[in-house]
């Protein structure tokens, strides 16, 4: 007797696939029903989180999600949906203050008050909020901070304000960072910060107090608003004199010197540059109080993500002052004890991926000492024969080209420069896989006769530096250009060998060194490097997770600036250079600037997208010389 037939079981692709999307569903149908808003565009995509106006993107669940994933996005759209509901952006860009810093501070209290309303009113919303603070600073790698300088004030406040109105601690991955700033906080404070409380159900109130604490930390001449400037033009009007129209112009200029994309920021519910570029946190870029914003037609938005339309950018890139700007090595920026403890922390971190990695570099190992080492060249009228044409020969032993001669292939002099992004958002997994993975390829490809310089870029301060603090002594000049201080870091030269360089790359797991980042004058810099070299072939990798950002330069010069001179440095290399460009991106999609580029949704993906480009680039060599 047959056996009884057995129903086919479904593949476990498809199971998992239908999980992840009746979970998506019920996400979005949640935040709609938050937000009171029943035609909130909702998308998940692998970018970055962003919300404007009317859309959302949240990111897409991994597969095979934990418990944590699935909270963690959970409180990712709660806390957009919370914004859309409880908060009044024009009522906001009225309030916020002129200078960067303050406005940061202002930006994240208020997005603590929309969240507060949410987690005191809804359990469950309390415990995704939870969930995706401990990510986003768990990511952020605030665990071995140790002094005030390294931990960003705005994230303390916010987790302080927390925890007095709802008595929620502060996640385990920030406890470093709040107990730092704790007793600071209360002396400055005297009590004002926990007044917040009281004002959450009142924006403007709400405001009011924020202001009043950020007079207590000396910000108080920064707290003119554009709703002051038009009260007091209103008080002012009926003077008619001169002078007074000449002082109201004046101060609006200094306006206009301070703030050139405040009405962009100011309008934002939660200032994205200052939380991303700081700490490289989990949070969505919220454009949600700019009316115009639009996402870009591939739905990536850049860190952050600063339309640039609207501006006059048309003019020239400049720099207030190089006097400050820095290129060293990772031996002068560190301590050689230093340096050995940092390349054994990271050795540690990434015990389990060295294996995979290697595998990678193996693969690209044997391509290229494939060859460098012989070629054929076929259907030759005399030479050795040729066995596969063995059957043309036994047939017709007077048939022609039948033979084949062995030659040496002209593999070019190469030199790789791999260009890594030191900013802020790479703290953590990112940029010790970048560390890893660069320190492995840079070793394979010194066997295989090719040089390799690995290079970093970040600032030596965030928001700002010397530079920005001889920019305000001079008084402020408008559009000044660049208002940072440059830090380009040497942690191998092409000369250099790695068993020499090796240690150099645990530099990058220094507390303090990852800040800000200035794209276009590091992929200058890197380009010019390579074009001294004596290489009759030069290949530049840039690796990055987002967009340039320099808080103190875009608030004092149009929003796209430093993304403009990004697309104009790229474009030089990619249509007049020898040097050939390629970027990976990280979680950020990098196609939209460069020619040649790849986009992959996790650092794990790194090392295998670095040893592709690199096999695809030799592949091309060897199709063009064929």
């Amino acid at each position: 007797m047959a056996a009884a037939e057995q129903k086919p079981k479904p593949a476990s692709g498809t199971s998992t696939f239908n999980a992840v999307e009746t979970f998506k569903r019920s996400v979005a149908t949640t935040m709609r029903a938050m937000a009171g808003d029943s035609e909130l565009e909702i998308t998940f995509a692998a970018n970055r989180p962003s919300l404007s106006a009317n859309r959302a993107r949240l990111p897409e669940p991994p597969r095979n999600a934990k418990a944590s994933d699935l909270a963690t996005a959970r409180g990712t759209a709660d806390s957009m949906a919370l914004r859309l509901a409880t908060h009044d952006p024009a009522l906001h860009a009225k309030n916020a203050p002129r200078s960067e810093i303050a406005r940061t501070i202002f930006d994240a209290l208020e997005q603590t008050r929309c969240e507060t309303l949410g987690a005191k009113r809804m359990s469950g919303v309390a415990k995704n909020l939870s969930a995706m603070l401990e990510d986003k600073f768990e990511r952020a790698d605030y665990g071995a901070i140790k002094s005030t300088q390294d931990a960003p004030l705005e994230h303390a406040l916010s987790l302080l304000m927390r925890e007095q109105i709802t008595g929620e601690k502060p996640p385990e991955s920030a406890r470093e960072l709040v107990d730092i700033w704790r007793n600071i906080v209360a002396e400055k404070t005297g009590g004002n910060l926990d007044l917040l409380g009281d004002f959450l159900e009142d924006q403007a109130a709400f405001a009011n107090a924020v202001r009043d604490v950020l007079t207590d930390f000396g910000m108080g001449e920064d707290l003119n608003s554009a709703g002051d400037d038009q009260n007091n033009d209103g008080e002012d009007g009926s003077d008619g004199d001169d002078g007074g129209d000449q002082a109201q112009g004046d101060a609006d200029q200094d306006d206009a010197d301070s703030s050139e994309t405040d009405g962009q920021s100011d309008a934002t519910g939660e200032d994205p540059e200052a939380g991303e570029s700081e700490a490289g946190d989990a949070d969505f870029d919220d454009t949600a109080d700019d009316a115009s914003a639009e996402m870009d037609d591939n739905g990536d938005t850049p860190r952050p993500n600063r339309p640039g339309s609207s501006h006059n950018s048309d003019k020239a890139y400049k720099v207030y002052s190089r006097e400050f700007d820095e290129t060293i090595t990772a031996e002068d920026l560190c301590e050689s004890a230093e340096l050995d403890r940092l390349r054994a922390f990271l050795d540690k971190q990434l015990s389990n991926m060295q294996s995979v990695v290697a595998k990678l570099a193996n693969r690209l190992q044997r391509k290229l000492m494939a060859q460098q080492s012989r070629s054929w060249d076929f259907d030759l009228e005399e030479g050795i024969l040729d066995s596969a044409r063995l059957m043309r020969v036994v047939v017709d032993p007077t048939a022609a080209l039948s033979f084949k001669q062995e030659r040496d292939t002209d593999f070019r002099d190469t030199v790789v420069t791999l260009l890594l992004d030191n900013s802020g958002s790479m703290r953590g997994r990112p940029i010790t896989v970048a560390a890893t993975s660069a320190d492995i390829l840079a070793r394979t490809l010194e066997r295989c006769g090719v040089k390799v310089e690995i290079l970093g870029f970040t600032t030596r301060a965030w928001k700002g530096g010397q530079v920005r603090e001889k920019w305000l002594q001079d008084g402020k000049p408008a559009t000044p250009g660049r208002l940072n201080d440059l830090r380009h870091i040497i942690y191998k030269s092409a000369d250099t060998p790695w068993r020499r360089a090796r240690r150099n790359l645990g530099l990058m797991m220094r507390e303090g060194l990852l800040k800000e980042n200035i794209d276009g004058e590091a992929l200058d810099w890197a380009h010019k490097r390579l074009l001294a070299r004596p290489e009759s072939r030069r290949i530049l990798m840039m690796i990055s997770d987002g967009a340039p950002v320099d808080d103190t330069t875009l608030s004092v010069n149009p929003g796209n600036y430093l993304e403009k001179h990004l697309r104009q440095v790229i474009e030089e290399i990619e249509t007049r250079s020898p040097v050939q460009l390629v970027a990976i991106g990280i979680g950020h999609d990098v196609t939209r600037y460069y020619s040649r580029a790849v986009t992959i949704v996790d650092s794990e993906e790194l090392a295998g997208a670095m040893t592709d480009k690199l096999v695809e680039l030799f592949d091309e060599d060897v199709g063009r010389r064929g």
